[in-house]
């Protein structure tokens, strides 16, 4: 994007005398519209840079594309907790639910196990209650989405498991591919924005000068329910599709048709 300061020093550099824009009735929100004579686009001291010219009217649009792609698996993350008198009587307590928490997610079949370190900390004794020890630690991994309900119900069940948020995830094989129809779609998305005004302008020609390509969305969450949730059992084809998404901001040269 050029600067409206650097604009009017190029006018006067160029002996263009400088007149306010007048916005177009015509003109689409999604397309920025600069009328530029034959300048280079880049800063007149970055002489080392590679610099843009434009022999028409620069047209900028940011163009986007989303798709869905089917479920593969589920990443989930529980976090495990466990009580006593004393701190080590916590962590003994921990490390038994730990390790039915374990077998029961290698029973079905969990892939990338991630158990991390443990934590403790002093619960203050309240009416009722004997001063505690709490301890807790993260357990993550990823199953195959027939898994939902056995990670629900029956890891969930497990003593002192708290699930958090899953994530669907697609197969990773096919992570270029979508990529690679993702620009495409973005591309063409942008193109069609400004097309419609280079018409106008009678500069149909359409010469791609730049392209910045944009990170994508994340994938979209959902929390498991608990394990006293009543039936139906949960089913991984109500869970949200894994969804790729990726943005680009394209910049235009639209010239005359060649002749």
């Amino acid at each position: 994007m050029i600067h409206p300061d650097r604009l009017r020093w190029l006018g006067v550099l160029l002996g263009v005398r400088h007149r306010p824009a007048v916005p177009g009735p015509l003109a689409p929100r999604s397309a920025l519209v600069l009328l530029l004579a034959a300048f280079p686009l880049a800063h007149p001291a970055r002489s080392a840079e590679v610099q843009l010219q434009c022999q028409g009217t620069l047209l900028e649009a940011r163009g986007s594309a989303e798709r869905k792609r089917p479920l593969a698996r589920i990443a989930f993350s529980l976090n495990l907790e466990a009580e006593a008198p004393t701190a080590d009587g916590a962590l003994a307590r921990l490390q038994a639910r730990l390790t039915a928490v374990r077998s029961t997610l290698r029973g079905l079949g969990v892939e990338g196990l991630e158990v991390g370190s443990p934590s403790t900390w002093p619960r203050p004794a309240e009416p009722g209650r004997p001063a505690l020890v709490q301890a807790n630690l993260p357990v993550a991994g990823k199953l195959a989405a027939q898994q939902l309900q056995g990670l629900v119900r029956r890891v969930g069940a497990l003593p002192g498991v708290r699930l958090a948020p899953v994530s669907p995830e697609a197969d990773p094989a096919g992570a270029e591919a979508s990529r690679q129809a993702l620009l495409a779609a973005a591309f063409q998305d942008a193109e069609a924005q400004v097309r419609p005004l280079a018409q106008l302008i009678g500069r149909t020609r359409l010469v791609p000068l730049q392209i910045q390509v944009e990170g994508g969305g994340g994938p979209v969450m959902m929390r498991a329910a608990m394990a006293e949730a009543a039936p139906p059992p949960f089913d991984p084809a109500e869970l949200p599709k894994p969804t790729d998404r990726l943005a680009m901001l394209v910049q235009f040269c639209a010239v005359q048709n060649r002749t």
